[in-house]
């Protein structure tokens, strides 16, 4: 049979080294995956697959990590802003403010889960690349900050402005560089749709000061999941060139954005440490407002993913094995309905056998989902012990950009998501019906 390799070349290779892609205090005893003392095998069966899986104390780890060096490397104030854009719900967006960190929403969406949270203003940080009237008029309503994305927004703001409070503008700044890391989320380069030039950002701090607007701070951002913090100091130069020439003085606000990644497969570990990425932004900016004469900004880091990825497992039920000329293929019951992102950009997942997590790896298998397209992959050829229909499989870091990306496509359901902590388990999302499909639905006449 095509796909096998012996026990002897698996070198144990599953809860060995992929077992660290995991939650921290994940365990594997008597053949069983606990995460926050909770069996995922009993989980699945109580609430179905696919399933999505929280833990409160990975959570909470990376959340008191970054709190951690922030307060050891910058000497002024700092806040924390989580990116919605990686996993946004009620729940979570209440998490965060446990932390005491902002929730940063792109557009009315995100700002109406804030809300329902119960968020104040000051803790809701707006951005957006094309904000509709309705995103505005929400920023206006519930945000303290709005991110100016660029200089047609700011005119549609400044109008807004002459009818009601205006909420404090940072202007994003596009550096012309961007981090090591997939094209598709690179975000800086010049011709990124992200953000305004510097002979723009100069054009819009005039407006701004024309227009009595309440201008008080840049932003950028270069890119997403990337692992060296080194190509921040070119974008981190560039931005505080331009504070110096805006003539920011007293209390200003710096925002180099965030993208800090995570390892996703046995070949990227370890997890790049997050107190590497913080040493060096923050050591750049100290630097670099010294040798310009600046004040120390108010410093906002915007992580997403390096909070919440990891936290996340995605648990599948195997439906369908079959053997093609050259595969194996496990065919689950979920795949880029819930997990677009190999399907967008070949990202690479790790997972182990619910069931048989420590057995040897002897099977070369490749991970499909039931959905009518050819790129409905997650996993291209894996090593796993034998897996048969009825099983189950877990895939760690999936906490970021899964059931934000979700759909329903082929009439997928979205599914169930929990939080796991201290042995029990509580529901953030339900699993959504057939109902759900057909309630924004309306007739034709007959």
């Amino acid at each position: 049979m095509s796909g096998w390799i012996s026990s002897s070349e698996s070198n144990h290779i599953l809860t060995g080294t992929r077992l660290p892609l995991f939650p921290s205090n994940t365990q594997v005893t008597q053949g069983k995956i606990t995460i926050g003392g909770c069996d995922l095998g009993a989980l699945a069966e109580q609430h179905g697959t696919p399933l999505y899986i929280y833990d409160r104390a990975e959570l909470d780890a990376a959340a008191g990590e970054y709190k951690r060096c922030l307060n050891e490397f910058w000497p002024a104030n700092w806040s924390v802003t989580y990116a919605g854009k990686a996993f946004l719900c009620t729940a979570i967006a209440r998490w965060a403010q446990t932390h005491g960190f902002i929730v940063d929403c792109t557009g009315a969406g995100e700002i109406g889960i804030a809300q329902n949270a119960g968020l104040p203003r000051q803790h809701i940080i707006v951005h957006g690349v094309n904000k509709s009237p309705e995103d505005l008029q929400a920023a206006f309503q519930y945000a303290h900050t709005i991110v100016v994305d660029n200089q047609s927004e700011l005119r549609k703001l400044a109008k807004l402005a002459e009818s009601q409070p205006c909420p404090t503008l940072w202007l994003r700044f596009q550096p012309g560089s961007s981090v090591d890391t997939h094209a598709y989320t690179q975000t800086g380069h010049p011709d990124s749709k992200f953000g305004m030039s510097r002979e723009q950002i100069l054009q819009a701090a005039s407006f701004c000061k024309e227009n009595n607007l309440p201008l008080n701070g840049l932003h950028f951002h270069q890119g997403s999941q990337f692992r060296d913090p080194e190509p921040l100091g070119d974008g981190i130069d560039r931005a505080l060139d331009l504070a110096r020439q805006i003539g920011f003085t007293g209390s200003w606000h710096l925002s180099p954005g965030g993208g800090w990644g995570v390892a996703y497969h046995e070949d990227d570990l370890p997890h790049p440490p997050i107190e590497q990425y913080v040493r060096f932004v923050t050591e750049n900016i100290k630097a670099g407002c010294v040798k310009r004469n600046l004040n120390l900004p108010h410093l906002h880091l915007e992580p997403g993913r390096s909070l919440v990825a990891r936290a996340g497992v995605a648990v599948y039920r195997v439906g369908t094995k079959k053997h093609t000329a050259a595969k194996t293929w496990l065919l689950v019951d979920g795949g880029m309905a819930d997990n677009p992102r190999h399907a967008l950009y070949g990202a690479k997942y790790s997972c182990l056998s619910v069931s048989q997590p420590a057995d040897p790896a002897t099977e070369l298998v490749s991970i499909a989902g039931p959905f009518c397209e050819s790129g409905d992959v997650l996993i291209e050829q894996i090593l796993l012990p034998p897996v048969e229909e009825g099983e189950l499989l877990a895939i760690p870091v999936s906490g970021a950009y899964h059931i934000s990306m979700s759909s329903n496509y082929n009439g997928a359901r979205r599914p169930a998501v929990l939080l796991v902590e201290n042995g029990q388990a509580h529901t953030l999302q339900t699993r959504e019906k057939t109902t759900d499909l057909t309630r924004r639905d309306t007739p034709l006449d007959q």
